[in-house]
């Protein structure tokens, strides 16, 4: 390989770096420093440049924003995300100093970056990590200079999934047609003593108010049989201490050079993390020459064996939600620095709360970490798939071997935050590695959460599977739908256990349901390429954005009051919030297939009927009118039941009204009381008379719940009787 002369960096993005140990969304780690630790953030503007991967460029004429992707790079790239003559990698480049003298452990951590890895420093090789959803790390202590001399540090990536070798994830999806490149997660150089923590994990205890601190620590090939260390715990907003020890306990050998430290703390007065109270904890652990600090919450979430519905803390939890698919939007055309600014991803995440969710599924792929913390602070559960999606094609031809190491890095990176409450292996994928790879990996995780397999058979009976009921798909291709299923009406056809394939049925595991609608319409209210015969039928063929966006509004509302009825799910997440918008004028990937619900993406303001129809459906104490008809007779008789479902431990009580309305004149109001126990249901029953006159009517069912009006619609069309 060619190194650069010193000469030729460009002197202004040369920067001493002084330390600093700041948790902030920027440059969060799985390990926060703690002094002596020094954490030196290499985010920022790198110089960046295409070529081959088998020489480092002579010159670098672009800078691009790290952590980012390279089609933000300044001058641009042509035709990024694609396969091209002119290039198979891109380099960055970019110096820094440091303070002081070289430390014992100098460590450079490379949070996530695709399409794989290599990394130089002052010209010397210091290896490569091809995984592209995972941290990378590479030891820069033989090569790295102290004193405020000038390091250079190269990073290069492939240009495209292309370049992987056979048989490891690299992010396929059916809908992506550009697989951008780039350092999408936050680069960090680790300074710190031997012996050096490389790992902290925390169980919490809830019963007995403890959580269990598993410390690995690399101890420089020394055969240690006990090591003191010290605990810290404290409130990790007041900063209070909780809880500080010193003790030795006996160390098992871990891998090579490495062992693991176990101790349980006592926490007085514990208060568990939830949705509802999102009260995060920190523990901090120091051998003396090293110390590091997690964020942890005490936590514990299960599925119910041979049961249907979740548990949190001990109680049952049902689960509200949504989707990101976070590499989707990646390619979105408006997408810019979104996902690296802090205050856009809190917003969003704390848009999804204001939807009545306390859920998601980050969908075919990991965001950047950052976007997990915020989760852990607002309060989030997330089921954290891993990016892969095959269908029965399996494109990707994987292997379990090339699978297990990546969802071992997943796991270590990951299994602090209260927020991931289930490790989902894959989606939609009728494939046996990924079931190996996770049997292979998941009593890593001493916190026991529960798997997801996709389309694959569950692995344990603790574990869930997930089910995509799209009634309407045979609108679009019957042959890959229920052909019965001609509209709404026939909802009293739909059983409430969404249909599994024969490998998810082996074991009898709680359902979640997470996708469902098949009615995506872009932001700006056209129909994608699976949804236009959709709207055809429905709407006929000269239907107006305004009559898209509301069928499209009402009809998920409906279905997703339906799916929470039924109680036979332990999770109902709707599709998505946050994906990609463009045209379906072509088949996918091309053209557009699936899209989100934003009017304003920089602002974050949802389409209008969405946010009135939708949010209500999700409400914690949610209404249904159990009233499917399109067409009725003018003036007949109805006895209508209006269903409670009630997700709060708390028992509610309340009026119910239903109004019949007809060419938007309010025709008839009748209310009665309404209960339903906590985590319960409840019915009232009412008589109505409906309007003689022809048109269109609809009928409203509502209750008020914490002084919020929640409303279940239903239109309707009525003829005179012949």
């Amino acid at each position: 390989m060619k190194k650069l002369p010193e000469s030729r960096m460009t002197r202004i993005l040369t920067a001493t770096l002084l330390a600093w140990v700041a948790w902030n969304a920027s440059a969060s780690a799985s390990l926060r420093a703690v002094s002596p630790r020094v954490s030196v953030s290499l985010d920022g503007t790198w110089q960046v440049e295409q070529g081959s991967m088998s020489e480092m460029p002579a010159a670098f004429t672009h800078t691009v924003a790290v952590p980012g992707l390279v089609d933000l790079a300044q001058p641009a790239f042509e035709g990024v995300g694609k396969p091209s003559p002119a290039r198979t990698a891109f380099w960055y480049r970019r110096s820094f100093t440091i303070e002081g003298p070289v430390p014992e452990a100098a460590v450079l951590k490379i949070h996530k970056a695709c399409y794989g890895t290599q990394v130089w420093l002052n010209g010397q090789f210091l290896g490569e990590h091809l995984p592209c959803f995972t941290p990378g790390y590479f030891n820069l202590k033989s090569h790295l200079r102290g004193e405020r001399q000038q390091n250079e540090l190269v990073v290069r990536v492939g240009a495209h999934r292309d370049g992987l070798p056979k048989g490891m994830p690299t992010g396929w999806d059916f809908e992506k047609y550009l697989y951008i490149p780039g350092i999408y997660d936050s680069v960090e150089l680790i300074l710190t003593g031997a012996p050096q923590i490389t790992n902290i994990q925390t169980v919490p205890d809830i019963a007995r108010g403890r959580v269990r601190v598993i410390t690995e620590i690399d101890t420089g090939g020394k055969a240690l049989n006990e090591q003191t260390l010290r605990y810290t715990v404290r409130e990790a907003k007041s900063g209070r201490e909780v809880c500080s020890e010193s003790r030795t306990e006996k160390a098992a050998a871990a891998d090579a050079g490495r062992i693991s430290v176990e101790t349980e703390l006592p926490i007085s007065n514990a208060r568990l993390w939830s949705p509802e109270d999102p009260f995060l904890y920190e523990v901090t652990v120091s051998t003396g020459s090293d110390a590091a600090c997690v964020r942890f919450g005490l936590r514990e979430f299960r599925f119910e064996p041979g049961g249907k519905y979740a548990t949190l803390n001990g109680k049952r939890y049902y689960l509200r939600g949504s989707n990101i698919t976070a590499y989707r939007f990646f390619e979105d055309a408006d997408r810019g620095d979104k996902p690296w600014r802090a205050e856009w991803v809190r917003k969003l995440h704390q848009q999804v709360k204001y939807m009545h969710w306390n859920s998601l599924r980050y969908c075919i792929g990991f965001p950047p970490e950052f976007w997990y913390d915020i989760a852990d602070e607002e309060g989030i559960l997330i089921q954290d798939e891993f990016p892969v999606w095959t269908l029965s094609e399996d494109p990707e031809k994987l292997q379990t071997e090339k699978l297990v190491p990546e969802y071992r890095e997943w796991m270590r990176e990951r299994w602090n935050h209260p927020c991931v409450v289930i490790w989902d292996a894959q989606n939609e994928s009728s494939i046996k590695v990924s079931g190996a790879a996770l049997q292979s990996v998941r009593n890593l995780d001493r916190s026991g959460r529960p798997w997801e397999n996709g389309w694959a058979e569950p692995q344990a009976d603790t574990d869930c599977v997930e089910a995509h009921p799209y009634l309407m798909i045979g609108f679009f291709n019957p042959a890959w739908g229920n052909q019965k299923f001609t509209g709404m009406k026939d909802m009293v056809k739909i059983s409430g256990v969404p249909s599994l394939n024969a490998a998810q049925s082996v074991r009898k595991v709680p359902i979640i349901i997470n996708e469902y609608a098949w009615l995506w319409l872009t932001r700006d209210g056209q129909p994608t390429c699976l949804t236009g015969p959709v709207y055809e039928k429905l709407l006929g063929a000269n239907s107006t954005v305004e009559q898209r966006r509301q069928i499209y509004a009402k009809t998920l509302a409906a279905k997703t009051e339906f799916w929470r009825a039924k109680r036979e799910c332990a999770g109902v997440l709707h599709f998505c919030t946050l994906g990609y918008s463009r045209p379906g004028d072509q088949p996918r990937p091309e053209g557009g297939a699936t899209s989100d619900h934003w009017l304003d993406l920089e602002a974050l303001k949802f389409e209008p009927n969405f946010e009135r129809y939708v949010r209500d459906a999700f409400n914690p104490v949610g209404v249904m009118l159990d009233f499917w008809d399109d067409r009725v007779a003018a003036g007949s008789p109805r006895t209508l039941q209006v269903r409670i479902t009630n997700d709060l431990e708390q028992d509610w009580q309340g009026p119910v009204r239903l109004k019949l309305h007809h060419a938007g004149q309010l025709i008839s109001e009748q209310t009665q009381l309404g209960t339903a126990p906590g985590f319960g249901q409840g019915t009232v029953s009412f008589e109505l008379q409906l309007s003689n006159r022809s048109g269109d009517g609809t009928i409203v069912a509502e209750l008020e719940d914490h002084g919020a009006t929640v409303r279940s619609v239903r239109d309707f069309k009525a003829a005179a009787a012949q």
